[in-house]
């Protein structure tokens, strides 16, 4: 120990029991600890005992050798964790050596002072534990601690990474751990403010544009001028016939874009529209909305993907000048060779569709094969012009590219009506519920400076969910889902609007055409079934919160539970999709084609295209093995030449996967009945 003693910098006390803990340091590095224990003399308070440690293990040394250390050493530090009646003890124990100018009470991490480390904090560079102050090291062990014994698992990385640099942030461990138990501070919470941003646009009056008059009397009455993306739209050819894709935020008006344009062309006489959309609800609500808003001009009908199974044509009508449809509806309709007449204007609503895995590549071929067929016509009719088409998305991370691919117009306007701060937390799945009961009673609570209460949308994963988030709040809400009848989601639709419902909580795969008047999105979950939200879907159900007639700001909170997934085919876990999300940028639009998706799409251009099947193959989004895809079509018996055999005319029809029609076959060569074989494969997915 003589040889240790030499250039001792420094020796820390710190009161543990009836004793101190010493530790012991040269260059920063711990040499030694010990336990010390003072008895008071006629001279006052004096070593009595002092214990060298060694794991669990001590050796007694003379007290002398402590006064040595002590007088060798270049400093002497006392933890202010020590009490008072200690504090002033070791004091008075130095200054009977003559070692008061050495002797100092420092702030100390009173987790390293307990485990026998010197380590000094500043307010500046500590944080607050109760009363208390801690190094950055211990805070991050201790809220990993906290976590875990709340129960939300394993802290991953991004999850990790943020509750980190919130508690640096803001220097106090309670806030953070409160933060975990699903209590809402703001200053916690919130992410980021995604602005409200105005581009310059010259609007253009409604009275200057030459519409059919019926139309045009309709658009005045409505309108003075038009809103920003559909000036833009309008000024770069929209009523000269020019295709165009239309990227704007949610509620930005885009959707009339598609309406006038289609609209004018009917009541001229240059033939019907199609208006398509990816889900039965959305075309539901949009039939509905047709039928209300234009129903006295022009006859609407509506084509969904359900007619596919049992087709009674009760409520297609293919004569009607509007046919409001799903991709699948209509789809259906051309490879079992129904006629629809003229078309002279497609409206794809929800374009960036064509990146989904499962739903992508039918999107794709279905452009192509509408395509070609109103192409065919056109060339079969002299007095009959082209197709124009628009397509419309809030979110393409590749606009320019999308839109040179499908050989139209870009017309993007990025705008933000309404601010939309977005909010993060923490919460289990039981504690979700109590956490969005408070942010809806908060919410609706709270006036807008337009005289409207706050109202919120929240997003899950599962009707159940739906049902069980809607029963446990205590204002008024309803579920909305595909699951409900129409009469019922009309009811909630008008309930909303009314302000007469605080809430509607519905499933992320309604997000697209979710149309309430909601100042704040929340999302219970991430998730969209088995599978996590898309940075595009985010983007899309994140821009429901905020309507600039009726609200100041728009509110988005993710609700966020640590190391969880809903099916173990999730590789990531909550916390890091969330982060992902917020931080992510906009993936491309492209359409990925694997084996199965390229011979349903082949096998559905022979059907429409016999011969021309190559050429709707080549003008895909997608990059189509043609004559792969062929070769399988003739293995599996689903072409004979460029025809479909019956057995492949029954596969296009239902949109089987090659997987799907040999199940179908085999049961049917057991006898199963062919009606349920059939019903059992396409309801599998019941929002389709």
């Amino acid at each position: 120990m003589s040889q240790q003693v030499q250039d001792v910098e420094t020796i820390f006390c710190h009161e543990t029991g009836d004793d101190y803990l010493v530790v012991v340091q040269r260059d920063g590095k711990r040499l030694f600890r010990a336990k010390l224990g003072l008895s008071e003399t006629s001279a006052g308070p004096r070593p009595a005992k002092f214990r060298l440690k060694q794991g669990s293990t001590e050796e007694p040394r003379q007290p002398d050798e402590f006064i040595e250390l002590a007088r060798r050493t270049k400093r002497i530090r006392i933890s202010e964790q020590t009490s008072a009646e200690g504090r002033r003890e070791l004091k008075e124990m130095f200054g009977g050596y003559q070692l008061d100018d050495k002797t100092k009470t420092v702030r100390t991490c009173r987790y390293c002072a307990s485990a026998g480390r010197y380590s000094p904090v500043t307010t500046e560079t500590a944080v607050k534990d109760d009363n208390d102050w801690i190094c950055r090291d211990c805070a991050r062990q201790e809220l990993e601690r906290q976590l875990s014994y709340a129960g939300g698992g394993e802290v991953t990385g991004a999850a990790k990474e943020r509750l980190e640099e919130l508690m640096m942030e803001v220097q106090d461990l309670e806030r953070i751990v409160n933060l975990l138990k699903g209590q809402l501070d703001p200053d916690l919470t919130k992410f980021d403010t995604i602005s409200a941003t105005t581009d310059e646009v010259d609007p253009v009056r409604t009275d200057s544009l030459d519409l059919h008059p019926d139309l045009q009397e309709l658009l005045e009455d409505r309108f003075d001028t038009l809103l920003p993306v559909q000036s833009l739209s309008v000024e770069n050819g929209l009523f000269e016939g020019d295709d165009q894709l239309v990227v704007s935020a949610t509620a930005t008006g885009k959707t009339l874009v598609g309406e006038l344009t289609g609209l004018d062309r009917v009541l001229k006489g240059k033939g019907k529209m199609l208006f398509l959309v990816p889900l039965v609800a959305l075309a539901n609500q949009k039939h509905e909305d047709f039928q209300d808003e234009y129903g006295h001009l022009v006859d609407v009908s509506i084509r969904v993907g359900a007619s596919r199974i049992s087709d009674n044509g009760n409520r297609f009508d293919p004569n009607a000048d509007v046919i409001v449809g799903t991709y699948e509806g209509i789809d259906h309709a051309l490879r079992t060779g129904k006629e629809m007449g003229d078309i002279g204007t497609v409206v794809i609503d929800e374009v960036h569709t064509l990146k989904e895995e499962e739903r992508g590549h039918r999107l794709d071929g279905l452009i192509s094969r509408l395509k070609y067929t109103t192409e065919q016509r056109a060339k079969r009719r002299d007095d009959y012009g082209g197709s124009q088409w628009v397509y419309l998305s809030a979110t393409v991370g590749n606009p320019r590219q999308l839109a040179d691919t499908l050989e139209s117009k870009l017309i993007e306007f990025e705008e933000r009506p309404v601010p939309i701060e977005r909010h993060v937390t923490f919460a289990d799945g039981q504690e979700k519920v109590r956490v969005e009961n408070k942010l809806v009673k908060r919410e609706f609570d709270t006036e807008s400076s337009k005289g409207y209460r706050g109202q919120t949308i929240i997003f899950t994963n599962s009707r159940r969910r739906c049902h069980e988030i809607s029963r446990k709040l205590e204002y008024s809400a309803a579920p909305y889902h595909a699951g409900l009848d129409y009469k019922r989601r009309k009811q909630v639709e008008r309930q909303f609007g009314e302000q007469e419902l605080s809430a509607v909580v519905t499933t992320a795969a309604l997000a697209a055409g979710v149309d309430f008047p909601a100042s704040q999105v929340v999302f219970d979950s991430l998730a969209m079934g088995i599978e996590w939200l898309s940075v595009q879907e985010f983007h899309q159900m994140l821009g429901r919160a905020g309507r600039p007639d009726y609200h100041d700001k728009g509110k988005v909170y993710v609700l966020v539970e640590p190391d969880c997934s809903y099916h173990n085919s999730m590789e990531m876990s909550e916390d890091e999709v969330a982060f992902k999300l917020l931080k992510g940028e906009m993936e491309s639009v492209m359409t990925h084609y694997d084996e199965d998706a390229a011979v349903e799409e082949t096998l559905a251009n022979i059907t429409v295209g016999g011969r021309a099947a190559k050429s709707l193959n080549d003008r895909m989004l997608g990059q189509v093995p043609t004559k792969h895809a062929i070769g399988k079509l003739l293995q599996y018996d689903f072409i004979d030449g460029f025809e479909p055999t019956p057995l492949g005319q029954v596969v296009t029809e239902h949109f089987l996967s090659p997987g799907e029609a040999f199940t179908l076959v085999d049961g049917i060569r057991k006898e199963a009945h062919p009606y349920e074989l059939i019903a059992d494969i396409e309801l599998r997915d019941e929002d389709l």
